[in-house]
């Protein structure tokens, strides 16, 4: 009896050892096999002649400026005033300005009542004329003027498109201008152009102040 048991016992371990020898066997198996999934080999894998993808470029479409509300330098006789606009860019990329093109010093800007720019002031249009032109605008159409400072428009959808910009002190009103021009809100001529180039960049943070000095 006592051999039997001795040899049932050695018969017992021999089964456990078995065993854990098979988890230990599979698990070393299962690294062993993931390890080959990735291991270099000696078959060299090269690249044919024109390989290639394909991209495209986007398109330029045009900046939008409007008149809006803003500023605190206001216009009298021989001063001065600010200008407030809005910068509106269309591309899906941003594009930066660095300079304006202006009209004549003899296109005067149209007076209203208010500044939703609805209702004409009488005596105080452009035809009157109001004597408000854009500052330092000259006897040539289109005459360039580098702002102090580039402005970026955000691209299409992202934050600071539009831009709404003040442009200090860059309206001026002669000293001819009418008694009727008192206390009258001003749409600017348009603008003849601008300069201004489109790529990365980091925007400008809207509202932001520029000008030109010259």
């Amino acid at each position: 009896m006592q051999v039997f048991k001795k040899e049932t016992q050695h018969a017992g371990k021999g089964f456990r050892w078995s065993r854990r020898a098979k988890v230990i066997s599979a698990v070393l198996g299962a690294a062993m096999a993931g390890t080959a999934a990735y291991a270099a080999t000696n078959w060299s894998v090269g690249l044919a002649s024109g390989s290639s993808g394909e991209t495209s470029s986007a398109g330029v479409s045009n900046l939008s400026i409007s008149a809006t509300a803003g500023g605190t330098n206001l216009l009298y006789p021989g001063g001065n005033g600010d200008v407030t606009v809005t910068i509106s860019n269309p591309n899906p990329y941003p594009v930066t300005i660095t300079a304006v093109q202006l009209p004549t010093n003899t296109t005067y800007a149209n007076g209203y009542t208010t500044s939703a720019l609805t209702t004409t002031q009488t005596g105080c249009l452009a035809a009157t004329p109001s004597d408000v032109v854009w500052n330092y605008s000259s006897t040539t159409s289109g005459s360039s003027h580098t702002l102090t400072s580039a402005l970026t428009v955000g691209a299409s959808g992202q934050a600071n498109n539009p831009l709404v910009v003040t442009f200090t002190n860059d309206a001026s009103m002669t000293t001819s201008a009418p008694a009727a021009c008192v206390s009258t809100y001003f749409s600017m001529p348009s603008l003849t152009g601008v300069t201004a180039t489109g790529g990365a960049a980091t925007s400008t943070t809207s509202p932001a102040t520029d000008s030109w000095t010259s």
